[in-house]
């Protein structure tokens, strides 16, 4: 995500999951198609994820507004992937949409 000190403030939404054992086919694939989807559309500012060896992870992606969301969460593709997450590949989830209005980094 590209960041400077004069950035307005933007959201992130925050993916907060339980994956399940079953590590059925095409969950990578489907990830990964939907990366390369959310990156095209418009509003979309960045992207983040962390997993660990049990399955529970945190997913971080990062939009301009609001509106931007809702399109992405209503995106076709992405309701289909939304559908097998539920069905399949998830045992819980929660999304936090979160207004960021500041931001620092360290860089070594």
């Amino acid at each position: 995500m590209k960041t400077n000190s004069r950035m307005k403030s933007y959201y992130a939404v925050i993916f907060s999951s339980l994956r399940s054992v079953e590590d059925t086919p095409g969950y990578e694939e489907t990830a990964a198609r939907m990366l390369r989807l959310a990156e095209k559309q418009p509003g979309f500012l960045g992207f983040e994820s962390v997993r660990d060896q049990h399955g529970a992870g945190i997913s971080v992606s990062y939009w301009q507004d609001k509106e931007s969301i809702k399109n992405w969460k209503n995106q076709a593709d992405h309701l289909f992937a939304q559908k097998k997450g539920r069905t399949v590949w998830y045992l819980r989830y929660k999304i936090r949409i979160a207004l960021v209005e500041d931001e620092y980094e360290y860089r070594k």
